[in-house]
């Protein structure tokens, strides 16, 4: 389990309620009746195998020589390329280049369009950097952003889950993953393009920084071809979780410290603060990281449910939380929320060693795990 997360625990039914997999913002780990009986636990290492078989370059040999003579294919040919590894690195976590081979794609790309900003290549809608300077606007969203609802202890999750089994007429299969204690986000695509990305903000309007949104690494501009054919219209809207890794935010903390400033609090204020930027230059000098786990609303896309939808998450190109599991029992769901709280328990110890939520109509079929001997702490 990776080391960036709260690990709390949070639950909700796919299919009926908007925003099956919502999140608190107090942050905790998060499970959703999946809605698709008989799927099996996680993708399955023999998917995942078949999965990095073959991932054909998006660049191909006549880009290339175009490129040759038109920055503006170059410019073209790079991000197609770059977008090519990041699916591979944050989705399928099968990286076919270094670390160092992934920088030089953009810094290339980076010196180039600074090189053409004047030009239509730099105006173009899918510019990695976006634009400086622009005012946040408002931006309503067309799907209110809900927060879940806290279980403080297994009792109230056990009636939750009774609740969901009266509703359901059985148990429906719940998929169970951790919560990322980071900030809000709503990605709109339009034929596959990424043409908006707005922050909760009160849950009916939000602030506009696709800008910015554009400069984190690990978001699509562009969504997989093979995954388009899922999508029931030509637009659909994706809710995730933008957070800041902790190495990012020691690492910006010292660097505030050096120069004088205030240091962020923690690193959820540290992700919404870099967001917020007017210069998108800026966020992008963050290190931003993203999760992305529900759809707005469960009838744009053709999945089974809250685990069919991670898996086209996946597929199609976003970084899916790693750390979720299918449960099909409601012993199983108290053995999920038993890990995360065990690993919580030991990173604690380690750092001490080292030294609200919306609550008008929250979702039904979801529940955040939150035990009240949790609160207070945030790694």
């Amino acid at each position: 389990m990776g080391d960036d997360l709260v690990r709390n625990a949070a639950f909700g039914m796919s299919g009926g309620e908007t925003a099956p997999g919502a999140p608190n913002a107090d942050g905790g780990s998060a499970a959703s009746c999946a809605g698709a009986a008989g799927a099996a636990e996680g993708v399955g290492s023999a998917q995942r195998d078949e999965e990095r078989v073959e991932q054909p370059s998006m660049i191909d040999e006549r880009d290339l020589a175009a490129a040759a003579s038109d920055p503006a294919a170059r410019i073209d040919a790079l991000r197609r390329e770059i977008e090519h590894h990041t699916y591979l690195y944050y989705a399928l976590d099968a990286p076919e280049i270094s670390d160092a081979a992934f920088d030089s794609l953009m810094r290339e790309l980076r010196e180039l369009e600074a090189a053409h900003r004047s030009s239509s290549i730099r105006r173009a809608r899918l510019s990695a950097w976006g634009v400086r300077g622009r005012a946040v606007r408002p931006v309503r969203h067309e799907r209110r952003m809900y927060s879940l609802d806290n279980a403080m202890d297994l009792e109230e999750l056990d009636a939750w889950i009774e609740r969901v089994v009266e509703a359901c007429g059985a148990m429906p299969p719940m998929c169970c993953e951790l919560k990322i204690d980071g900030s809000s986000i709503a990605l709109t695509y339009e034929d596959g393009v990424l043409v908006r990305a707005a922050t909760r903000g009160d849950g009916t309007t939000g602030e506009d920084v696709t800008a910015n949104v554009r400069t984190v690494r690990d978001v699509p501009l562009r969504l997989r071809p093979e995954a388009l054919e899922a999508v029931r219209e030509g637009s659909i809207e994706l809710r995730g979780e933008v957070y800041m890794p902790k190495r990012s935010f020691n690492a910006l903390n010292e660097a505030a410290g050096e120069s004088g400033r205030a240091p962020f609090a923690n690193p959820r204020n540290a992700a919404a603060g870099s967001l917020r930027q007017k210069d998108a230059r800026v966020t992008a000098m963050r290190d931003l990281s993203t999760f992305v786990y529900a759809l707005a609303d469960d009838s744009s896309l053709q999945a089974a449910g809250q685990w069919g939808a991670a898996q086209w998450l996946r597929s199609a190109g976003f970084h899916v939380n790693p750390d979720v599991k299918l449960c099909l029992t409601a012993e199983e769901v108290h053995d999920f929320c038993a890990e995360a709280l065990k690993f919580r328990e030991l990173a604690l110890r380690d750092r001490r060693r080292g030294g609200e939520g919306e609550r008008l109509r929250p979702p039904r079929g979801a529940r955040l795990y939150r035990p009240r001997a949790a609160l207070g702490h945030r790694l």
